[in-house]
């Protein structure tokens, strides 16, 4: 069978779960790894056989991926912001919409200089790392609930050449003596009317704790990391959200509130609003 055979049977197949440009997408992302050809290289390999231990790997691959395992964790990595983390059932899988949170923050310290930040929620560490990859002189704390988490938030430290200091810890008890310039974070947001929106290979293999709050208290986690950032915010520091895309009123008006300003409420490039800056007086 040649590779150009796969990719229509890849697509074929997954069409109840993905539509063509996904299923497609997947097909790359299967054949990159599989046989170590660039994204480019591809298409120009589409005539050639495969060998009978590719095929087996192609297969292999294309049954988890018809059960709905997400395709990083078939891989057990996935790529962030150039980056290559390591990723498992114990953390989210990093998303473009947190590289564009990630964007901003940089964007951000082209004028205000971050000495020190804190990750609320680190997971995969994603956000933590990237950022310390990229402004190497900050001192960078992470956080998470997580021992699971941690572990892999750890490894990844190690894999990208970063110095991170990890605390096992839930923000809602949260208490500590250090202040910092940036304070980020992409907590659990998703309340449970919205289940219905969701893939569900996100359901059935990611960790429910970094996704979910109750319908009740839907902003629990960023009240109290606000809360916090109130007495370790520097004077003029910076506070950065990932944000549910319907509570974007909510979270302004939750901010205003508590005396923040120069509030920046942001799409993600879906058009969702999606992310939020704000300062200490």
């Amino acid at each position: 069978m040649t590779l150009k055979q796969f990719e229509h049977e890849f697509i074929a197949e997954l069409s109840p779960l993905y539509d063509a440009q996904e299923a497609r997408q997947l097909f790359y992302m299967t054949a990159e790894y599989v046989s170590g050809l660039s994204r480019a290289m591809i298409p120009l390999q589409a005539a050639q056989a495969v060998s009978v231990e590719q095929e087996g790997s192609y297969q292999n691959i294309l049954r988890e991926l018809k059960e709905g395992r997400p395709v990083q964790h078939i891989f057990a990595e996935a790529w962030f912001y150039g980056l290559k983390f390591m990723v498992s059932s114990s953390v989210l899988i990093p998303r473009p919409e947190t590289e564009e949170l990630v964007h901003w923050i940089l964007e951000s310290a082209a004028t205000r200089k971050f000495s020190s930040f804190l990750d609320v929620g680190t997971g995969s560490g994603c956000i933590a790392i990237t950022l310390k990859k990229k402004m190497p002189a900050s001192h960078a704390n992470a956080l998470d609930v997580s021992r699971d988490a941690l572990q892999v938030a750890q490894e990844n430290a190690s894999l990208n050449g970063t110095d991170i200091n990890f605390i096992q810890i839930d923000i809602l008890k949260y208490s500590s003596i250090d202040s910092y310039d940036l304070i980020v974070s992409n907590p659990p947001y998703i309340t449970p009317k919205e289940r219905l929106e969701m893939h569900r290979n996100v359901l059935a293999y990611e960790p429910e704790l970094a996704l979910f709050v109750t319908e009740e208290d839907p902003l629990i986690f960023y009240k109290s990391i606000a809360d916090f950032a109130l007495s370790h915010l520097e004077t003029s520091g910076y506070l950065f959200f990932e944000i549910n895309e319907y509570l974007g009123k909510e979270m302004i008006e939750m901010l205003e509130g508590k005396g923040f300003i120069d509030i920046e409420l942001r799409k993600d490039m879906q058009g969702k609003d999606r992310m939020i800056r704000c300062q200490l007086k």
